[in-house]
């Protein structure tokens, strides 16, 4: 296995290396929440209570924009 190191010289910079380091609960933080919109809008409920057509188009937006937002910044889930 590879070595890597960081070197920094100010709190900037380590909080840059911090974010690096913790990319993949980023991309797993983006898994969990477009699963949860994707189930809720697939079934139409959330927490065990069936959803209005606004409250379900509302989810179904957020879903949407999320994918946009990601596919903005070259972000793929899989």
């Amino acid at each position: 296995m590879g070595e890597v190191i960081f070197k920094f010289d100010s709190t900037e910079e380590a909080d840059e290396i911090r974010m690096v380091i913790d990319g993949y609960k980023y991309k797993l933080t983006l898994w969990d929440l477009d699963q949860e919109l994707r189930s809720i809008v697939k079934h139409g409920y959330h927490n065990n209570k069936e959803l209005t057509s606004e409250q379900y188009n509302i989810v179904s937006e957020l879903r949407d924009k999320l994918w946009e937002i990601m596919n903005s910044h070259n972000i793929n889930l899989d």
